[in-house]
C-alpha cells in the first residue's frame, strides 16, 4: 500500500456539507449520513441558505450538486467566500469541458451520479487530505499550545498560568486564551477577578458543531485582552468534559488564537494526557522543597515513559530566591534537567492574588513581573512553531 494509499484509509470521519440539488442526491445524502467515515453536518438547497455552517471554519469537504452540464460558477464562488474547504462538484450530467472547467476553478473532484457510495467517500478523503497538504504548504500557522503543570499542589502553578496569559496579551499583544483545566477546582477565574456567565462545562455540553464563533461566546474577555474559558463551577460537572470534545476544543481554540496557556490540575488523568498529545511547551513548576522535587522528578519519568518529547519541556523553579536550604543547581542535579525560568519570591504575589489581579498587570516594575515578562518573551517567538501531526499517545 502507498503512503497515499494509507492515509486515505484512516477512518477518522470527514466533516461534510452538502449544498445545490441533482437527480441521485437525496439516496447519496441518505447513505453518506449511515457511512461511519462521514459526519455529515448538514445540507441546505442552496448555498446563501447555508451561508450560516459554511463559515463555520470546522467543514472539511464540502460537496455541492447541480443540475447544469456546464460548471456552476457562482455557487462555486460563493462558496470560496464562505470556507477554504475543498470542493467537489456533484452533478447529473455534464459536458465534455465540465472537468476541465472546474479544475481551472480549483474544485477538488467531479462526481457524476449516480455513483457508489464508497467512490464519493474515497473522493471526499482524497480532497481532505489534498486540503491538509495545500495548506501546510501555504504555511498555515496554528497557535501555540502551552501547558502548566505541576505534580503538587501549592507551587504557583495557577499564578503562573494567569501572570504568563495576562503578560502574553498585555506586553507582547498576542491573541491569548487561558484554559482553566483544573476540571473540579480551578481559580483562574477568581485570581483575575473575573466571575464569568460561562465555564468550559457550559461548551462542552451546548447543542452543535464547535467553531471559532461558538468558542468565542463562551470565553469571557480580561481588561488585559486576555481571553479566559473557566473551569466548571461544580466538581460533579468535570467529568462531562470528555477527551474527544476537549481535542476538538483545542484544535478549535488553535484555529482563533495565537497562544493557548493551559492550566491544569495535579494529575495524569484523562484530560491531562489529551492535552499533552497537542502540547508545544510543557511548563513544569517545581519548587525548593523537597516533596516537590520527588514528585516532579516522579513526572519526568512518567513523561518519559509517555514518550513526550524531553524537547519539550521546560522545569520552572518557583520562589527561585527562597532561604530554605536549598538552591537551584541542587535542583538540576536531583532531577537531572536544566531549570528553564526562575521566579523569584515577592510578597507581592500573594497580595495580587487576594485583590484578582495578576501581578505583571498590578506592578510591572516588580521582580516577578520582570521575570515573567521574561519568560512571556521566551514563549512568544516570532514564527510560530508547526503542530506536530503524531500522536503522542495511543489509548482505547
Amino acid at each position: 500500500m502507498s503512503t497515499h494509499e494509507a492515509e486515505l484509509t484512516n477512518r477518522d470521519s470527514v466533516r461534510v456539507f452538502v449544498t445545490g440539488a441533482c437527480d441521485g442526491l437525496p439516496d447519496l445524502r441518505e447513505a453518506l449520513a449511515k457511512h461511519p467515515e462521514i459526519e455529515l453536518v448538514g445540507w441546505s438547497d442552496n448555498v446563501f441558505e447555508g451561508a450560516s455552517t459554511l463559515t463555520g471554519g470546522h467543514l472539511q469537504v464540502v460537496l455541492h450538486a447541480t443540475r447544469s452540464a456546464t460548471l456552476p460558477a457562482n455557487d462555486v464562488a460563493a462558496i470560496r467566500e464562505y470556507t477554504k474547504a475543498p470542493v467537489i462538484l456533484l452533478a447529473s450530467g455534464g459536458s465534455p469541458t465540465l472537468l476541465e472547467d472546474a479544475l481551472d476553478a480549483d474544485v477538488a473532484d467531479v462526481l457524476l451520479l449516480p455513483q457508489l457510495t464508497d467512490n464519493v467517500v474515497f473522493a471526499v478523503r482524497k480532497a481532505c487530505h489534498a486540503g491538509r497538504r495545500q495548506q501546510a504548504a501555504a504555511g498555515g500557522r496554528q497557535g501555540r499550545l502551552v501547558t502548566v503543570f505541576s505534580p503538587k499542589g501549592g507551587t504557583g502553578k495557577t499564578v503562573l498560568s494567569t501572570n504568563l496569559s495576562a503578560s502574553l496579551a498585555k506586553h507582547w499583544g498576542k491573541r491569548a486564551l487561558l484554559l482553566d483545566l483544573d476540571l473540579q477546582f480551578g481559580d483562574a477565574a477568581i485570581m483575575l477577578g473575573l466571575e464569568p456567565e460561562k465555564t468550559i462545562y457550559d461548551l462542552v455540553t451546548a447543542p452543535g458543531e464547535l467553531d471559532s464563533e461558538k468558542l468565542a461566546g463562551y470565553t469571557t474577555r480580561h481588561a488585559c485582552g486576555l481571553d479566559i474559558l473557566p473551569a466548571p463551577l461544580r466538581p460533579e460537572d468535570a467529568e462531562l468534559v470528555t477527551e474527544p470534545k476537549l481535542a476538538r476544543l483545542l484544535e478549535v481554540a488553535r484555529e482563533s488564537y495565537d497562544v493557548i496557556v493551559v492550566d491544569t490540575s495535579p494529575f495524569f488523568h484523562g484530560p491531562m494526557l489529551a492535552t499533552l498529545d497537542r502540547t508545544d511547551e510543557l511548563l513544569l513548576v517545581c519548587g525548593l522543597d523537597v516533596p516537590t522535587l520527588k514528585n516532579v522528578r516522579l513526572s519526568l519519568q512518567t513523561l518519559e515513559l509517555l514518550a513526550f518529547p524531553q524537547n519539550r519541556i521546560r522545569v520552572v523553579l518557583n520562589r527561585a530566591n527562597s532561604k530554605v536550604g536549598m538552591k537551584p543547581g541542587e535542583v538540576e542535579g536531583a532531577l537531572e534537567v536544566k531549570v528553564r525560568f526562575e521566579l523569584p519570591s515577592d510578597g507581592k504575589v500573594p497580595l495580587a492574588v487576594n485583590r484578582g489581579t495578576p501581578l505583571v498587570l498590578a506592578d510591572d516594575k516588580a521582580d516577578f513581573s520582570r521575570a515573567m515578562r521574561e519568560m512571556a518573551k521566551g514563549l512568544s517567538p516570532v514564527e510560530t512553531v508547526k503542530v506536530q501531526k503524531r500522536r503522542l499517545f495511543s489509548r482505547a
